[in-house]
C-alpha cells in the first residue's frame, strides 16, 4: 500500500485497505446493472456531497455503458452536513446546497456514500417526497446495520460492513483524504 500521509489523521492511526479499486469498481458495475434493471429510463439522480461525488460520478458512467444508452437521468446535486469535523454525526442535519431541479412528479434515485445512523438519508427522502416527487429509492456505497438509528433501508448497497470509520472514495477526516481510490479503515498502529 502507498505510505499515506498521517499529518491529518488522530495520533496513533494508520490506514488500511479495505476494498482496492479493483473490487469497487467491480462491484458499482453490479450496481448499476441492478438499478437499470429496476428504475424508469426518466429518471432523476441525486447525489448527497461530498461524500459521495467518486461513487456517484462512477455509478452514472456505469450505469450509461450497461443500459444500452436506454436511461437517460437528469443530475443534481444537495449537500448536507451532520457530521462537521467529528467522527460521529451530530444527529443535527443542515441543508448546505439545495437542489436546483424540481422534482415534483419525477422518479428519483439518491445517491448517497454511507447509510449508517439513517438520518441523513432520511432527512433527503423525506424533504424530496415533501416536494411531491413520484418515488425515490436509495444507492448507497457503503451501510452500517448496526448503526442504525432511524427505520430506513437502501435499495441498493454496494458493501455492508462493521461499525468501521472509513476513508477514500469520497468518504473523509475532517475533509482529508477524499481523493484515495480505495476504502481504508483508520485503525491503531499495530
Amino acid at each position: 500500500m502507498k505510505h499515506l500521509p498521517t499529518k491529518h489523521l488522530p495520533p496513533g492511526q494508520t490506514v488500511k485497505i479495505l476494498y482496492s479499486t479493483d473490487e469497487i469498481a467491480e462491484r458499482v458495475r453490479f450496481m448499476a446493472e441492478d438499478i437499470a434493471r429496476s428504475l424508469p429510463e426518466d429518471m432523476m439522480i441525486v447525489s448527497l456531497l461530498r461524500g459521495s461525488f467518486m461513487f456517484a460520478a462512477d455509478l452514472i458512467r456505469a450505469l450509461y455503458q450497461v443500459d444500452h444508452h436506454r436511461l437517460v437521468p437528469q443530475m443534481d446535486f444537495m449537500t448536507l452536513a451532520s457530521y462537521g469535523k467529528n467522527t460521529v454525526s451530530s444527529g443535527t442535519i443542515e441543508i448546505v446546497r439545495d437542489l436546483t431541479e424540481d422534482v415534483e412528479g419525477r422518479d428519483v434515485l439518491i445517491i448517497d456514500d454511507i447509510l449508517e445512523s439513517g438520518r441523513t438519508l432520511t432527512f433527503a427522502r423525506d424533504l424530496i417526497m415533501n416536494r411531491h416527487a413520484r418515488s425515490t429509492r436509495i444507492a448507497v456505497l457503503l451501510e452500517k446495520p448496526g448503526k442504525r438509528k432511524v427505520n430506513i433501508e437502501a435499495d441498493f448497497v454496494g458493501f455492508t460492513i462493521p461499525d468501521l470509520f472509513v476513508i477514500g472514495y469520497g468518504l473523509d477526516y475532517a475533509n482529508y483524504y477524499r481523493e484515495l481510490p480505495f476504502i481504508g479503515v483508520l485503525s491503531e498502529h499495530e
